[in-house]
Protein backbone atom coordinates (compact mmCIF):
# COMPACT_ATOMS: atom_id res chain seq x y z
CA UNK A 1 0.00 0.00 0.00
CA UNK A 2 3.00 2.76 0.67
CA UNK A 3 4.13 1.68 -2.62
CA UNK A 4 1.25 2.76 -4.18
CA UNK A 5 0.99 6.07 -1.99
CA UNK A 6 4.91 6.63 -3.41
CA UNK A 7 3.87 5.57 -7.34
CA UNK A 8 0.52 7.77 -7.45
CA UNK A 9 2.56 10.85 -6.20
CA UNK A 10 5.39 10.44 -8.62
CA UNK A 11 2.65 10.28 -11.45
CA UNK A 12 1.30 13.57 -9.81
CA UNK A 13 4.56 15.18 -10.30
CA UNK A 14 5.11 13.48 -13.37
CA UNK A 15 1.11 14.93 -14.72
CA UNK A 16 1.90 18.46 -13.61
CA UNK A 17 4.98 18.97 -15.70
CA UNK A 18 7.51 18.67 -13.61
CA UNK A 19 10.17 17.13 -15.68
CA UNK A 20 13.40 15.08 -14.08
CA UNK A 21 15.80 17.99 -14.60
CA UNK A 22 13.74 20.64 -13.21
CA UNK A 23 15.07 18.29 -9.35
CA UNK A 24 18.39 17.35 -11.27
CA UNK A 25 17.78 14.47 -11.75
CA UNK A 26 20.04 12.13 -14.25
CA UNK A 27 20.15 8.38 -15.31
CA UNK A 28 21.98 7.34 -12.25
CA UNK A 29 19.29 9.16 -10.19
CA UNK A 30 16.62 7.30 -12.28
CA UNK A 31 18.21 3.78 -11.52
CA UNK A 32 18.69 4.45 -8.20
CA UNK A 33 15.32 5.65 -7.63
CA UNK A 34 14.08 2.49 -9.61
CA UNK A 35 15.86 0.26 -7.41
CA UNK A 36 14.60 1.90 -3.98
CA UNK A 37 10.83 1.34 -5.48
CA UNK A 38 11.44 -2.26 -6.46
CA UNK A 39 12.67 -2.98 -3.04
CA UNK A 40 9.37 -1.15 -1.73
CA UNK A 41 6.89 -3.19 -3.90
CA UNK A 42 8.60 -6.15 -2.64
CA UNK A 43 7.29 -5.50 0.73
CA UNK A 44 3.81 -5.61 -0.14
CA UNK A 45 1.24 -8.42 1.08
CA UNK A 46 0.02 -9.84 -2.53
CA UNK A 47 1.26 -11.18 -5.51
CA UNK A 48 -1.36 -9.04 -7.07
CA UNK A 49 -0.48 -5.44 -5.41
CA UNK A 50 3.09 -6.17 -5.91
CA UNK A 51 2.70 -6.91 -9.35
CA UNK A 52 0.94 -3.64 -10.39
CA UNK A 53 3.60 -1.64 -8.09
CA UNK A 54 6.33 -3.27 -10.48
CA UNK A 55 4.17 -2.22 -13.43
CA UNK A 56 3.89 1.08 -11.99
CA UNK A 57 7.49 1.50 -10.68
CA UNK A 58 8.78 0.34 -14.70
CA UNK A 59 6.55 3.05 -16.39
CA UNK A 60 7.53 5.97 -14.18
CA UNK A 61 11.08 4.39 -14.64
CA UNK A 62 10.96 4.42 -18.57
CA UNK A 63 9.18 8.09 -18.14
CA UNK A 64 12.32 9.41 -16.20
CA UNK A 65 14.61 8.05 -18.50
CA UNK A 66 12.81 9.76 -21.31
CA UNK A 67 12.98 13.13 -19.48
CA UNK A 68 16.21 12.70 -18.22
CA UNK A 69 17.02 12.06 -22.62
CA UNK A 70 15.12 14.59 -23.76
CA UNK A 71 16.16 17.32 -21.47
CA UNK A 72 19.86 16.36 -22.13
CA UNK A 73 20.90 16.01 -18.68
CA UNK A 74 22.57 12.31 -19.16
CA UNK A 75 24.93 12.94 -16.99
CA UNK A 76 26.39 9.36 -14.62
CA UNK A 77 28.47 7.22 -14.56
CA UNK A 78 27.69 5.26 -17.82
CA UNK A 79 28.83 8.68 -19.54
CA UNK A 80 32.33 9.07 -17.99
CA UNK A 81 33.05 4.99 -18.42
CA UNK A 82 31.91 6.10 -22.04
CA UNK A 83 35.69 7.55 -22.26
CA UNK A 84 38.35 5.44 -20.63
CA UNK A 85 40.35 7.83 -21.73
CA UNK A 86 39.12 11.03 -21.48
CA UNK A 87 40.77 13.46 -17.79
CA UNK A 88 41.39 16.75 -16.94
CA UNK A 89 45.23 18.46 -16.39
CA UNK A 90 45.47 18.78 -12.63
CA UNK A 91 49.29 20.75 -13.23
CA UNK A 92 51.52 22.12 -15.78
CA UNK A 93 54.89 22.65 -14.76
CA UNK A 94 58.29 22.96 -16.19
CA UNK A 95 61.97 21.28 -15.35
CA UNK A 96 65.29 21.75 -16.59
CA UNK A 97 66.83 18.46 -17.76
CA UNK A 98 70.55 18.90 -17.57
CA UNK A 99 71.98 18.05 -20.89
CA UNK A 100 75.10 15.68 -21.05
CA UNK A 101 78.92 16.71 -22.18
CA UNK A 102 80.47 15.52 -25.47
CA UNK A 103 84.01 15.01 -25.48
CA UNK A 104 84.89 18.58 -26.42
CA UNK A 105 84.03 19.80 -23.10
CA UNK A 106 85.61 17.31 -21.20
CA UNK A 107 89.07 17.51 -23.46
CA UNK A 108 89.21 21.39 -23.31
CA UNK A 109 88.73 21.10 -19.77
CA UNK A 110 91.42 18.35 -19.89
CA UNK A 111 93.67 20.97 -21.48
CA UNK A 112 92.83 23.83 -19.27
CA UNK A 113 93.20 21.67 -16.12
CA UNK A 114 96.65 20.71 -17.30
CA UNK A 115 97.82 24.02 -18.38
CA UNK A 116 96.61 25.38 -14.98
CA UNK A 117 98.14 22.32 -12.94
CA UNK A 118 101.65 22.90 -15.07
CA UNK A 119 102.02 26.54 -12.91
CA UNK A 120 101.89 24.98 -9.44
CA UNK A 121 105.18 23.67 -7.89
CA UNK A 122 108.30 22.27 -9.68
CA UNK A 123 109.34 18.87 -10.54
CA UNK A 124 107.76 15.80 -10.28
CA UNK A 125 105.32 18.44 -8.03
CA UNK A 126 104.66 20.20 -10.87
CA UNK A 127 103.81 17.21 -13.16
CA UNK A 128 101.94 15.29 -10.70
CA UNK A 129 99.39 19.10 -10.59
CA UNK A 130 99.13 18.60 -14.13
CA UNK A 131 98.02 15.55 -14.50
CA UNK A 132 95.69 16.14 -11.05
CA UNK A 133 94.82 19.70 -13.24
CA UNK A 134 94.14 17.64 -16.73
CA UNK A 135 91.93 14.83 -14.86
CA UNK A 136 89.85 17.84 -12.60
CA UNK A 137 89.61 19.46 -15.73
CA UNK A 138 88.72 17.13 -17.53
CA UNK A 139 85.52 16.32 -14.99
CA UNK A 140 84.89 19.93 -14.57
CA UNK A 141 84.63 21.00 -18.65
CA UNK A 142 82.08 17.65 -19.14
CA UNK A 143 80.06 19.47 -16.53
CA UNK A 144 79.80 22.51 -17.26
CA UNK A 145 78.99 22.19 -20.69
CA UNK A 146 76.48 20.13 -19.79
CA UNK A 147 75.03 22.48 -18.08
CA UNK A 148 75.28 24.74 -21.06
CA UNK A 149 73.33 22.29 -23.10
CA UNK A 150 70.52 21.57 -20.20
CA UNK A 151 66.67 21.79 -22.19
CA UNK A 152 63.61 23.12 -20.48
CA UNK A 153 61.41 19.82 -20.39
CA UNK A 154 57.24 20.46 -19.43
CA UNK A 155 55.44 18.22 -17.54
CA UNK A 156 51.79 17.53 -17.61
CA UNK A 157 49.61 16.22 -14.99
CA UNK A 158 46.53 14.52 -15.89
CA UNK A 159 43.80 12.77 -13.67
CA UNK A 160 41.36 9.95 -15.82
CA UNK A 161 37.63 9.90 -15.70
CA UNK A 162 38.39 6.36 -13.67
CA UNK A 163 40.63 7.83 -11.24
CA UNK A 164 43.99 7.13 -12.75
CA UNK A 165 46.64 9.85 -12.56
CA UNK A 166 49.42 10.05 -15.40
CA UNK A 167 52.50 12.89 -15.87
CA UNK A 168 53.23 13.18 -19.33
CA UNK A 169 56.91 14.84 -20.85
CA UNK A 170 56.80 17.33 -23.49
CA UNK A 171 60.30 18.30 -25.23
CA UNK A 172 58.25 21.56 -26.27
CA UNK A 173 55.18 23.87 -24.36
CA UNK A 174 52.11 21.58 -24.70
CA UNK A 175 50.02 24.90 -24.63
CA UNK A 176 47.73 22.79 -21.95
CA UNK A 177 46.18 24.64 -18.62
CA UNK A 178 45.17 23.39 -15.44
CA UNK A 179 41.26 22.12 -16.34
CA UNK A 180 41.90 21.58 -20.02
CA UNK A 181 39.90 18.13 -21.13
CA UNK A 182 42.33 15.93 -23.17
CA UNK A 183 42.53 12.21 -24.03
CA UNK A 184 44.76 9.29 -24.08
CA UNK A 185 47.00 8.61 -27.11
CA UNK A 186 49.67 6.30 -27.43
CA UNK A 187 51.83 7.73 -24.64
CA UNK A 188 50.78 11.24 -24.91
CA UNK A 189 47.92 13.19 -24.71
CA UNK A 190 45.48 15.59 -26.81
CA UNK A 191 43.07 17.82 -26.24
CA UNK A 192 39.67 16.75 -26.82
Amino acid sequence: MKRMIVVSAMFLFASQGLHAQSYGMSRSDADARYAEDKRLCAEEATSSVRMQCLRDANAEYKNALSRVQSSGNTSSRYDRDACADCGRVTAVYTEDKPGEGSAVGTIAGGVAGAALGSQVGQGTGRDLAAIAGAVGGAFAGRAIEGRMKSEKVWKVTVRFDNGDERTYRFDNDPGLAVGTPVRASGNSIQRR
